[in-house]
């Protein structure tokens, strides 16, 4: 199985996958096992399903859901079953309440019609599987370094997160639910370990003051913009780099960064945010 390349771990590493994702994507999906995916995927989905079969097919499920970035959650077949069952019910609040953006798109891409069958048409399911070679390659990616299919992941889904949302709280609470976003976030603005033990109210609001304090953002919709994705993530490896003690020399305030990197604690963290952001 091809693996991506990523020399080296923190910001130099995001920077080298970076300068060379389309490539390497372009040889993942070049593989035979992702071709071979593809291709099960276009044969059994080429033609309406039954729910029920298509439920039961372990290796479709496992791509159709790798597509949306739901890679290692086939197991949960009743789960994804009851998923099914409520996006066609008008009635029903459980994918709002579900609040998972991811979810919803596979629940409407794969709504069965009164009949339980699953239809796709020739243009969906040639996204779809597109879509299963890019989040395919970010399960590889995090096989290599989990921080970078994090980073991989934030950049991809937070237009989603934010785009779609109705409010500034209906955005923090996305967020928080996302856990890759989530992960991202918590890194890049040094939250402590105790905030995920707070009431999800208080987490919003911590979270919305700690966006506008220690980076400007007032306006969550400015997430969105590809500059302040960029420097999200790199607080987000910066920051992971403090906490690890391993610095290279593309690290912002490299140097600044190995005098600090002895002292192990939030104040030599603080300080260093402080000198360069």
């Amino acid at each position: 199985m091809y693996q991506p390349a990523i020399p080296v771990s923190g910001y130099s590493g995001w920077k080298f996958l970076q300068s060379t994702y389309s490539r390497q994507l372009e040889n993942f999906a070049d593989t035979a096992t992702v071709k071979n995916d593809r291709d099960y995927l276009t044969s059994k989905l080429s033609e309406p399903i039954s729910k029920e079969d298509f439920l039961d097919d372990r290796r479709l499920l496992r791509i159709a859901m790798t597509s949306f970035d739901l890679g290692g959650e086939e197991w949960k077949r009743g789960y994804i079953d009851k998923v099914l069952e409520e996006v066609n019910d008008p009635d029903s609040t459980f994918l709002a309440r579900l609040n998972n953006t991811a979810y919803t798109a596979f629940a409407e891409t794969f709504a069965p019609n009164e009949d339980e069958m699953i239809s796709l048409s020739e243009a969906q399911l040639s996204v779809l599987a597109d879509n299963y070679e890019t989040a395919a390659f970010k399960l590889a990616v995090g096989e290599v370094d989990g921080n970078m299919r994090l980073s991989l992941n934030y950049q991809s889904r937070i237009a989603d997160i934010v785009g779609t949302a109705s409010s500034d709280n209906a955005i923090l609470y996305r967020m928080l639910g996302d856990v890759p976003i989530r992960t991202v976030l918590e890194g890049a603005l040094n939250l402590p370990s105790e905030f995920s033990k707070l009431d999800l109210d208080q987490q919003a609001g911590i979270l919305k003051d700690k966006l506008s304090s220690q980076l400007g953002i007032n306006d969550l919709q400015t997430l969105t913009d590809p500059a302040r994705i960029d420097r999200m993530l790199e607080r987000f490896h910066v920051m992971e780099t403090v906490r690890n003690g391993t610095v290279d020399s593309l690290t912002p305030g490299a140097t600044a960064l190995t005098l600090l990197g002895n002292m192990g604690s939030s104040a030599s963290q603080n300080l260093f945010l402080s000198m360069f952001y």
